[in-house]
């Protein structure tokens, strides 16, 4: 439980740093849109994991399904390397584009193995750590 409870306080802390600015490149706005849908269905995750909402496994498998489509997406919403003071992505990205692609698929992975094995709300916790540690290890390298 203990777990679940980091793994959703880790994940709604990125959730809320993502609208902390709005940015104003197209590019980058898009980018942005698409870590809010990751963080709006990892945020409908962690709140069934932590009991704050009833669990519903439909719901939690569509939640899971929407951040591995998202996730599919991220690598070509990187391709354009474009600037914005919003953006807390660092130009390390377009450096290491391979690397941060495979976190990427990684991320794709991890939730669609979510999407797939969510039948009750202990597969919550196994299922947010590793959504939680896809996210962790890109933003690590790759964001500010």
């Amino acid at each position: 439980m203990i777990r679940i409870l980091v793994a959703s306080a880790a994940l709604s802390a990125l959730s809320f740093a993502v609208q902390a600015a709005e940015p104003t490149d197209p590019h980058v706005i898009e980018r942005t849109q698409a870590m809010k849908t990751i963080g709006k269905n990892t945020k409908i995750l962690g709140d069934m994991a932590k009991g704050a909402v009833a669990f519903d496994a439909a719901a939690a498998q569509e939640a899971a399904a929407t951040i591995a489509a998202t996730a599919t997406e991220v690598p070509s919403l990187f391709e354009t390397e474009a600037d914005d003071p919003a953006s807390e992505a660092l130009p390390v990205i377009w450096t290491q584009y391979d690397d941060f692609t495979t976190k990427a698929a990684d991320l794709e992975m991890a939730a669609s193995a979510a999407a797939e094995s969510i039948q009750a709300q202990a597969d919550l916790g196994p299922a947010l750590g590793q959504i939680g540690a896809a996210c962790k290890a890109c933003h690590s390298t790759y964001r500010e």
